[in-house]
Parts: structure tokens; sequence; C-alpha cells
């Protein structure tokens, strides 16, 4: 999996490529190891306990259906516990979505189709990162403030922050864009933990109804 950026100052808003080009239909013995095929409840809360301190998600499937069975998937499987919150760029997003063991980010390297936008990229909302057209797999962001240039770039909101913001804007931005993706992908938390000891990370993400 290439590494999967949002944007940057410019229209560089892309993950970087996110993902070596495996669909679900195609990807079958990945998709034996996560379950991919989930439906999400119409609506449902992520309590996402941190190092900073604790936020609530709140996704509705409606919004986008597809990502919302990913992220539904994903939660329920533990993927995001111990993952970092690898890139912060205030006055903008919060990146996440790589697991604490590469090995487990491998299994979900499975991309699946895009939703439709039907909601803007304010502030506080959770979006899947992309790399273009039909490339999402595991990588999520949370915008920082309205980031509506985002809605015609294909970012389709699936959900939001409904407690907690305060948190999600304390995160550690003190490595801007250092963290190297690739590395990510490869080392895992190893890396990280190394490179960039302290940056803030999940320590669990769970369903609450």
């Amino acid at each position: 999996m290439k590494n999967a950026l949002i944007i940057t100052a410019a229209v560089c808003l892309l993950l970087t490529g996110c993902g070596s080009k495996k669909t679900e239909e195609s990807a079958a013995p990945a998709a034996a190891k996560a379950p991919l095929a989930e439906t999400a409840p119409a609506t449902f809360r992520v309590n996402v306990d941190t190092s900073r301190g604790g936020f609530i998600l709140e996704i509705t499937r409606a919004d986008a259906p597809l990502g919302a069975d990913r992220f539904f998937s994903l939660v329920k499987s533990g993927f995001y516990d111990g993952a970092r919150f690898f890139r912060v760029v205030p006055n903008f997003v919060v990146q996440f979505g790589l697991a604490a063991d590469p090995k487990v980010t491998k299994s979900w390297n499975i991309q699946f189709p895009d939703d439709p936008v039907v909601k803007h990229n304010d502030r506080g909302t959770l979006t899947f990162a992309t790399a273009g057209p039909n490339t999402r797999t595991t990588q999520m962001f949370i915008n920082l403030k309205d980031n509506i240039n985002l809605d015609t770039m294909g970012f389709a909101p699936i959900g939001k922050v409904v407690s907690g913001m305060d948190v999600v804007d304390a995160l550690y931005s003190g490595y801007g864009e250092q963290p190297q993706q690739p590395s990510i992908e490869g080392e895992g938390n190893a890396y990280l933990e190394k490179e960039f000891p302290k940056l803030d990370y999940i320590k669990t993400a769970k369903i609450s109804q």
C-alpha cells in the first residue's frame, strides 16, 4: 500500500497513493482475515480513548454507506487500537489509520469504491483519505476546520465528532509532515516509537451503540 495522505497547502490533496491496486473482489486472501462485508447500523457511535483523552464519533450510514460499513468493520476488529495520529496539520486535518502492527495494515489493504459526497467537510467531520477515485482503504482524517474545498475532490464524510473536539484539537502536532507513511506501513509502531515518540495515539476505539 503506498502511503495515503490527504492534502497539502496547494492541491496535492490525496494520500500520495493509498494502496496497491487491489479490490475487495480480487483480494480473497486478505478478505479472509478481515470482515470487510459487514453492514453498519443506520447510526452508531465510536468511543475513542486516546493518550490525550477521549472523544466520540457519530456515524450516519446514509451519509456514506460504503465508508460507514468499512469503518464499522475496522473498529469492530480492533484495527485502530494502538494506531498513532501520525499527521497532524494545525488548522487543517488530523490523519490516522495505519495499524500498530504492519501485518494488520497489509491485511486490510483492500480498496473499496467511493461514496457520493452528500455532506460538507466541516470542522469535526470524519472522512476517508484517498489516493484518487475508488482507492479508500483504512486511513481517515478529522477536519480541524471547515475544508469545504475537499467536497469537490471526492472526499465524502461518514460522520463527525460529537464530543471531545477539544481533545482532537490538542493532539500533538510538533512533527508535522515528518513521519513517513511507507515506513509506518512497513514497520508500524516500532518506527514511530523510535523516531516520533511524542505522537498521540488511540488506546482503544469501541462501538458504543
